[in-house]
Order: C-alpha cells, then sequence, then structure tokens
C-alpha cells in the first residue's frame, strides 16, 4: 500500500478505536461469547428434520427406525442448543457462578427437548390449516416443502417456547432469521393456540403482547401492532397489541392496534380497515370502499 492510504488507514483505526473504547457494547469477557447465529440456524435446520422427517434431510422414515432416527436428531439438538443457550445466560448474567449457568443451560435445555413432541403435533394442525383454507395448495406436502406462512409459524413456535423459558438472545434470532426469509414478521413472545393460517404472508407484523386463538386466518399485509411505542421500554411487559379470538379472518393490508383491542369470534375483518376499538362476536367489519372514478382515454 502507498503512504496515503497507510495514512488514512492509520487515522481512520485511531477513530474505530477510541469509538470501541467509548462504547462498552462491544467488551465482552475472555470466558464470555454471544451466541453464534450458525449454530442457531443448524438447530432450526435440526428442529425441521425432527419435525418433518424425509422432507428435510436424506432420512426415508419407510425404511427406518423410527426412534433410533429422533433419538440421534435430538441428541444432536440437545449438545448444539445447550452450548448456545449456556453462552447467552453467561453474556446476560455475568455474576452466576460457571456451574450455575451450566445447570440452568442443562435445564433450559431439556425442558426445550420435552416440548418437542407437543410443539410437532400443533405444526402439524397449522399444515392442515394450510392445507384446507388454501384451494391453490396440491397438497399438505406442497405446504410442509414450499409455504413461508408455514416456515415462519414452525420458526415462531420453537422459538415461543425458548421465550417461555427465558433465554436471551436465540428466541429472536430465530424469528428475526424467518422473518428475513418470508417477510413474516412474528414475535417470539406472542401466543398463537392451534390450526393457524397464513395466507401469501408477505408484510405481516404480529407483536410480542398480542394473543390468538385457535382457526385463526391473517392474510398478507395485515399487521397486529402497538397504539404507540413513543415510551419505549416504559411498555416493556404491558400487554399492548391486540387480542384476536377464535375462528376470525383478518384479510389483506388490515391494521389492528391496541393492547385492549379484542377481535370477537367468528368475525371477519375486511382488506385495507384500520381497528384501534375492540369488535363483538360473530361481526363483519370493513372500511367504506374507495370510489373509482373511471375515465374515457382520450
Amino acid at each position: 500500500m502507498d503512504n496515503e492510504v497507510n495514512i488514512v488507514i492509520n487515522q481512520m483505526s485511531q477513530e474505530l478505536s477510541q469509538n470501541y473504547t467509548a462504547q462498552k457494547l462491544f467488551d465482552v469477557g475472555l470466558d464470555e461469547r454471544l451466541p453464534n447465529k450458525d449454530a442457531i440456524l443448524f438447530v432450526l435446520e435440526e428442529l425441521q428434520k425432527i419435525t418433518f422427517p424425509g422432507f428435510f434431510g436424506n432420512e426415508n422414515m419407510a425404511y427406518s427406525n423410527k426412534q433410533a432416527f429422533a433419538g440421534h436428531e435430538l441428541s444432536l439438538l440437545y449438545d448444539k442448543l445447550y452450548h448456545e443457550i449456556k453462552a447467552a445466560l453467561k453474556y446476560t448474567y455475568k455474576t452466576k457462578e460457571y456451574e450455575e449457568l451450566r445447570r440452568e443451560a442443562k435445564g433450559i435445555t431439556l425442558d426445550f427437548i420435552r416440548k418437542v413432541p407437543e410443539v410437532q403435533s400443533m405444526l402439524l394442525k397449522d399444515v392442515d390449516a394450510e392445507f384446507d383454507g388454501d384451494p391453490a395448495a396440491k397438497s399438505r406436502q406442497e405446504v410442509i416443502f414450499s409455504y413461508p406462512g408455514l416456515y415462519a409459524i414452525f420458526v415462531y413456535r420453537y422459538a415461543h417456547v425458548l421465550y417461555s423459558l427465558n433465554v436471551p438472545f436465540i428466541p429472536r434470532i430465530m424469528t428475526e432469521h424467518a422473518h428475513n426469509l418470508t417477510g413474516i414478521d412474528i414475535n417470539p413472545g406472542a401466543t398463537i393456540g392451534e390450526y393457524f393460517f397464513i395466507d401469501h404472508g408477505t408484510g405481516i407484523v404480529i407483536g410480542e403482547t398480542t394473543t390468538i386463538g385457535n382457526h385463526v386466518k391473517l392474510y398478507q399485509g395485515v399487521t397486529l401492532g402497538a397504539l404507540s411505542t413513543s415510551k419505549g421500554q416504559g411498555l416493556s411487559g404491558i400487554k399492548r397489541h391486540p387480542t384476536i379470538e377464535d375462528n376470525v379472518v383478518i384479510y389483506a393490508n388490515t391494521t389492528v392496534l391496541g393492547g385492549e383491542t379484542v377481535i370477537g369470534k367468528n368475525s371477519v375483518v375486511a382488506g385495507n380497515t384500520f381497528v384501534t376499538y375492540s369488535i363483538p362476536e360473530n361481526t363483519k367489519v370493513a372500511s367504506s370502499v374507495p370510489e373509482l372514478k373511471l375515465k374515457v382515454r382520450s
């Protein structure tokens, strides 16, 4: 490198060094590390193999010892997830002793493993909801292989288990990975019931304190959000996103806001509707249809 390049690099490295020193956010202890994103993505891949065997990976379940397959995959999952949970706990709770962190990480990881069959059962119901609700779906196999809505739900359901176990970092890393791939943003803190159906999905946002019942259908562009986030961290832990009760359908580009807003059972909310107050059960909700103006081209 010539002298001018060396001078610029030296000056900028000094400025960056000053930024690093001023910003304690980057200081990590010698025995600490942040969770590894590649390892977390490996966990998601293993969960796909376990949840939908034969669809992901090379296993043919017709010719496999099913229990041996499940045991092998769960062992791989446990080992990788345990180390990432331990790292997340160590980084977050710096004053805890190593043995305490190790026991806590082991307990959390085992609790997660115990939930895997239950989550798989939930996801198979979501597959049914996607297939039964979409006339364009040719088979349940197609839904599992290719539907972005199902992938976002798959990631959310496992991330929600970790969120409920108070694991730092990892649940949000998982759901933001799904968000990046699908355009569907489901916060891991949301509570979502059985037979959840997402059609198309692009642009859907589901906030942290959202509660969704059973047999709910959402279409693209739906936002279940907060009325205001101007108080920032002061709103943490407060119910600020809506409740959607059972058998509700919300069509495209609709926004429902507020922690006190409840969409009652068996209701339908039309597309392009803005809702900030509760809707009774068995109600159809729609904004006025914009008037079309037609003009003959000259």
